[in-house]
């Protein structure tokens, strides 16, 4: 259907075959409806955008969006914008309102950098001139509270005597994340029994892609033996490939071991409680510590980006990552 837009004055005629529309001053007249000549609205443009991520697996990144919309929403009361309305005193509005929230600077970054992306992409679409709305507010990443923990604390959670199941299913996953160099929670819960060959267990990072190799250790062993497979595919008995949505198996999982890893800290008396990310930071904390090269540990979690930290890990020898990760774990 072709269409034809004839602007003057305040009034715009649009002949779409043989059906003419005539608004004034953004209303039309048949309908006496708020339209927008020039740009999608701003909810409906970020929605495409998540059923896209969604479409294309990238099922976290589409979840992340989501939230953003969602704050953006709570802060404009459910009312869209277009966004060619998109300013810089409306974005600075936004960070005010998420302070009056107490949400953390590094956390406004992070709702503001998903808000610029997808401005940007408005801007590369056509669909509205960079007004650089995002110039006066915070985009940056700071350091955060550390998270990691000391090897007495691992060595404490290790043989600490628990009777709960929960509580020792949870340490079993906490403590094979730390044996595995800080797996995510995400990639442990996809690794499968092929993932496993002569001796090294190869898998790919769900957030980056990046292919990665572990030598297999006896203390990792121990752990799958204790928890068999619930479906006899995967490497541990997380998810259960005959159960249903598997995402949601592993974010149920995920919400029980952050709440046994809760009452696990206070039984070990550690000084603040652990999460799965802890192993990950922990073991380049620890690494760090034991003077193993930055080339090596990539510094853990002190790079600004972990973008920064897999284009290190690209070039390192797969044998020294093994050492360096040998000496970490001949100290338990």
């Amino acid at each position: 259907m072709k269409t034809i837009k004839i602007e003057f004055s305040s009034k715009v005629l649009q002949l779409l075959n043989d059906d003419i529309v005539i608004m004034i001053e953004g209303k039309d007249i048949k309908t006496g409806n708020e339209t927008n000549t020039k740009s999608k609205s701003f909810f409906e443009f970020t929605q495409s955008i998540i059923k896209e991520l969604s479409f294309n697996g990238n099922v976290r990144t589409s979840e992340t969006y989501t939230s953003t919309l969602n704050s953006f929403k709570l802060f404009r009361c459910d009312m869209d914008v277009s966004i060619e309305q998109i300013s810089g005193k409306m974005i600075e509005d936004y960070e005010r309102f998420l302070k009056k929230r107490h949400l953390s600077m590094n956390s406004i970054s992070f709702y503001m950098r998903i808000l610029r992306a997808i401005y940007n992409r408005a801007v590369d679409a056509g669909m509205t001139e960079d007004t650089k709305p995002f110039k006066n507010v915070y985009t940056g990443i700071g350091k955060t509270v550390k998270r990691a923990i000391s090897l007495s604390d691992i060595e404490n959670i290790k043989s600490i005597q628990l009777a709960e199941h929960k509580m020792i299913f949870a340490r079993d996953m906490f403590m094979f994340s730390f044996y595995t160099r800080g797996m995510s929670f995400v990639d442990m819960a996809y690794l499968k029994k092929g993932n496993l060959k002569n001796g090294i267990l190869t898998y790919r990072r769900k957030k980056t892609g990046q292919e990665l190799k572990i030598k297999w250790k006896e203390c990792m062993q121990d752990i799958v033996d204790r928890n068999p497979s619930l479906d006899g595919e995967h490497l541990l008995p997380i998810i259960d490939s005959d159960a249903g949505d598997e995402r949601n198996q592993y974010k149920n999982k995920q919400y029980m071991l952050d709440k046994a890893l809760k009452s696990l800290s206070q039984k070990a008396k550690l000084d603040h409680d652990i999460t799965m990310y802890v192993a990950r930071h922990s073991w380049a904390s620890i690494a760090k510590s034991m003077n193993i090269p930055t080339s090596i540990i990539c510094d853990g979690m002190g790079h600004n980006s972990e973008k920064t930290t897999m284009i290190y890990l690209k070039s390192i020898d797969a044998e020294k990552i093994d050492e360096a990760n040998d000496m970490i774990l001949k100290c338990l």
